[in-house]
């Protein structure tokens, strides 16, 4: 059956997300998680596992600062501490953060799930201030009323003031990130659901896209247009669109700039946005106004090892089995894995951009994962064309179910889409195939023999404005 899509709003006459299942079958999935570790808690400082954990979101302005921090004791519930008023915010707008008995209220909430702190902001608060020591002050109290003192607190990720903190404290810190990527692996229903949501976004703003490009316009318009698109859809954040273009195809730069299409360009984009808190990564290849034969095959041969990766996506197949299908460094102009990482890549898909599981030549084939069912993530192929300058890249997202896949990301990319105007010549249509210096698309400017008009001239003088 069809993975189903739905409007971006919540209504009384159909059920489509139920985010209360959603917070509930998340914080249940960590919890399991921990259990099985040998962990004392989690430690989160990460804006993606935070919002797994506790169910809140203070903005993606907020994401590089390091300033929140979020704790999950083994046997416990969840307790943020935020910045300033938004933890007031939580007391009265998130009651599932209020862990006394009875009906949950802000009071209960402020003493319980949803507290007012601060982290060190990436090394704004000079260590002297004692941000850090009183980070892990608070830290080692939650432990001691948990009875988990002494046993190792897992953290994603922390400033070295944190650490030492911590240390100082008697508390081990340990990685935690894989607990909660672990955790986060597998997908919900709801969680499907709105990664879905959130590719139909970018299958509107593809198609903005193209019947926007045409030459003369710019990279940064492209990622200006897409943005729009996008927010007006409903995202909750335009993370980046890559705009690569015409000679910055190859090598891929991954950022984009201010360069102007040209007629003839390849120009390759990757949508990366969030529906509530839920992440798309999502690459297209088109050609402005007309593509050359080179460009037209190296994007068939882009395609070529993306659907053979496709089909043999199910439960029980393996990350290795999977990049064994493509191409190897050496192949495309790289000297190893490393120097070609991610061109030919896979990687989960979630409440980040990359999580579980990982498809690289890098680390697949001596560290093989295995596919399960309610596994979200993006498979990315790409390869430079013969002429030396462009390229083609493609991802698709993709479901794991029980006996195969779905793929979530709808806009046409089986062959090489051409935007722009068509163009009309005395003889009918411009090709659509061709090579963007005209000289090329003649016998004359390729170095054949020219035509002759006067020498098919025998029935009739030819007059200088028939001349080729």
């Amino acid at each position: 059956m069809a993975i189903r899509t739905f409007g971006t709003m919540a209504v009384d006459w159909e059920q489509r997300v139920d985010f209360e299942r959603l917070r509930t079958q998340r914080l249940a999935k960590l919890k399991a998680q921990l259990e099985r570790s040998d962990l004392g808690a989690l430690l989160s400082f990460d804006m993606a596992n935070i919002r797994y954990m506790t169910a809140t979101h203070i903005g993606t302005w907020a994401m590089d600062k390091l300033i929140r921090f979020a704790l999950l004791p083994r046997g416990g519930e969840p307790v943020v501490w935020d910045f300033g008023s938004a933890a007031r915010h939580h007391q009265l707008y998130n009651p599932w953060l209020d862990h006394t008995p009875g009906e949950p209220t802000a009071a209960g909430a402020a003493r319980t799930g949803a507290r007012a702190g601060v982290s060190t902001l990436r090394g704004a608060f000079h260590p002297e201030f004692g941000i850090a020591h009183g980070l892990a002050r608070t830290i080692a109290t939650e432990l001691r009323e948990h009875g988990l003192f002494g046993l190792p607190v897992g953290i994603d990720v922390a400033e070295m003031p944190v650490l030492a903190a911590l240390a100082a404290e008697g508390i081990e810190a340990v990685d935690g990130q894989q607990v909660f990527l672990e955790a986060r692996r597998i997908k919900t229903a709801d969680e499907i659901t709105l990664l879905t949501q959130a590719c139909s976004m970018v299958d509107a703003a593809y198609d903005e896209l193209y019947a926007f490009l045409r030459p003369g316009v710019r990279e940064n318009e492209c990622v200006g247009l897409v943005s729009k698109v996008l927010y007006d859809l409903g995202s909750e954040y335009v993370e980046g669109v890559n705009a690569i273009s015409g000679e910055r195809c190859s090598p891929h730069p991954h950022v984009f700039s201010d360069r102007i299409l040209r007629p003839g360009d390849p120009a390759f984009f990757d949508i990366l946005h969030s529906f509530n808190g839920y992440r798309t990564c999502y690459y297209r290849t088109l050609a402005v106004g007309s593509a050359s034969p080179a460009q037209r095959d190296a994007y068939i041969r882009c395609r070529e090892y993306m659907d053979a990766a496709i089909a043999i996506v199910k439960p029980g197949a393996s990350t290795a089995e999977i990049v064994s299908l493509w191409p190897r460094a050496e192949e495309f102009g790289f000297p190893d894995e490393t120097a070609a990482f991610a061109l030919q890549y896979g990687h989960g898909v979630g409440l980040s951009i990359w999580e579980k599981p990982i498809f690289s030549r890098l680390v697949s084939l001596d560290h093989p994962e295995i596919l399960e069912e309610g596994m979200v993530f993006a498979l990315e192929t790409y390869w430079p064309a013969a002429d030396g300058w462009s390229a083609a890249r493609i991802e698709e997202e993709v479901v794991v179910t029980a006996d195969g896949c779905q793929v979530i990301t709808k806009f046409p990319a089986e062959e090489l889409l051409v935007a722009g105007r068509k163009y009309w010549t005395v003889g009918g249509a411009l090709g659509t195939l061709r090579e963007s210096q005209s000289h090329l698309n003649t016998v004359a400017g390729r170095g054949g023999d020219p035509p002759n008009p006067r020498a098919e001239a025998g029935r009739g003088e030819v007059r200088p404005e028939e001349a080729i």
